[in-house]
C-alpha cells in the first residue's frame, strides 16, 4: 500500500504532530517508517536534511507560547557562539512567564519575562529577537564573548563596500533591551558589553582584535573605514584603522590561505603601500594569549608614524 504524500510544507523539516493535524495528515500516517521521532509529538522526514530554522520549527508549532531562545535562537540569527556553546545542540526553548517550562528530551526549557515585540517569526519558527536573544546570552558568555556577539548583529556596510550587509538590530536597540530588563540573569555584564560594541566588525576575531588594543591601554581603532583613491573610488577596506597615523589593521583568517585570496592580500598591500598607508597583519596566533602578540606589533606601527603614549 503506497504512503499518502506530506503535504509539502511538512517535508522540508521538522513538524509538529499538530501542525500535521491541522493539515489534515492521520496519526496513522505520521507513524510510518519514512518519517523519524525527533522528539515527543515530533517528526523528521527522513530524506530531508533541514538546517536553521527548518530542523527546529516543530519545537515552537507544540503550543502557542513556546519560542526559541538563548543558543538555539543564537545560531538561527547566525551569532558567533564560543566553542562550548556550538558544541551544545540542545534546544532553548522558553515560555512566559507565568507558564511552566518547556520539559522534553534534549531541551533545555526557560521561563522569560517577554514583552510582545521581543519575539519575532523567522521561516516559519518562533524565536526571540536579536537584541533579546543578545541580552539573553549574557548569563551565559563574558563580556567579550557577548560583545563580539553584540558586534556581528550590529554590522553593517554601506555599498561603497565590496559586500554591503545591513544590522540585524542597532546600539540602541540592545541598549534598550538592557534598560527595559533590569533584573534579568547577566544584566551587568550586558551594561558593560554595550558600550564596547561597534559598528563594522565582521568576525570575532576582528572583535577579539579591537578589545586587545583597548585592554592595552591603545588608541580605539576606526571600524567602517574606506580609503579613496584618487579616481574618487574606494580602494581599501580596512578590518580596522587609525586614519590619523595612517594604519590599516588586517585580519588574515583560514580563508587567506588560498593562491586566489593570497595574490589579492599582496595587491591590497601594494594599494595600502601606494596611498601612503602602513599595512599591519593579525592572525589567529597573534591574538592568542593573555598578552597578544598584536598588541605589539600595533603598538610598534603607531610609534612608527608618531603615536606615543600619554
Amino acid at each position: 500500500m503506497r504512503r499518502a504524500p506530506l503535504p509539502l510544507h511538512l517535508t522540508t523539516g521538522s513538524f509538529s504532530l499538530r501542525a500535521a493535524d491541522k493539515a489534515g495528515v492521520t496519526r496513522t500516517r505520521t507513524q510510518a517508517q519514512d518519517l523519524v521521532t525527533v522528539s515527543r509529538g515530533i517528526r523528521l522526514p527522513m530524506d530531508a536534511a533541514p538546517s536553521g530554522a527548518a530542523a527546529m520549527r516543530a519545537y515552537t508549532e507544540l503550543d502557542d507560547e513556546s519560542v526559541l531562545s538563548l543558543g538555539s535562537a543564537a545560531r538561527l540569527w547566525a551569532a558567533p557562539l564560543p566553542g562550548r556553546l556550538e558544541e551544545d545542540w540542545r534546544i532553548h526553548l522558553a515560555r512566559r512567564r507565568g507558564l511552566s517550562a518547556p520539559r522534553r528530551v534534549n531541551v533545555v526549557g526557560h521561563v522569560l519575562t517577554l514583552f510582545p515585540d521581543e519575539v519575532v517569526e523567522l521561516d516559519g519558527a518562533r524565536l526571540t529577537s536579536p537584541a533579546r536573544t543578545w541580552l539573553d546570552l549574557a548569563s551565559a558568555l563574558g563580556v567579550d564573548e557577548l560583545v563580539a556577539v553584540g558586534d556581528a548583529l550590529v554590522c553593517s556596510h554601506g555599498p561603497e563596500f565590496p559586500v554591503p550587509r545591513e544590522p540585524l538590530c542597532g546600539i540602541e536597540e540592545l541598549r534598550a533591551m538592557v534598560a527595559r530588563h533590569p533584573g534579568c540573569r547577566g544584566v551587568r555584564k550586558a551594561r558593560a558589553a554595550v558600550e564596547l560594541i561597534r559598528v563594522g566588525a565582521d568576525s570575532p576575531p576582528e572583535t577579539r582584535l579591537r578589545l586587545a588594543l583597548l585592554h592595552a591601554g591603545l588608541p580605539e581603532p576606526v571600524l567602517n573605514l574606506v580609503v579613496w583613491g584618487g579616481a574618487g573610488a574606494p580602494v581599501l577596506w580596512p578590518d580596522a584603522a587609525y586614519p590619523e597615523w595612517r594604519i590599516a589593521l588586517q585580519y588574515e583568517g583560514a580563508h587567506h590561505n588560498g593562491e586566489d585570496q593570497y595574490l589579492r592580500d599582496i595587491r591590497r598591500a601594494d594599494t595600502a603601500a601606494f596611498c601612503g598607508w602602513l599595512e599591519v597583519r593579525v592572525s589567529r596566533l597573534d591574538l592568542a594569549g593573555e598578552h597578544p602578540a598584536a598588541v605589539r606589533k600595533v603598538r610598534a606601527a603607531l610609534e612608527s608614524r608618531g603615536w606615543r603614549a600619554r
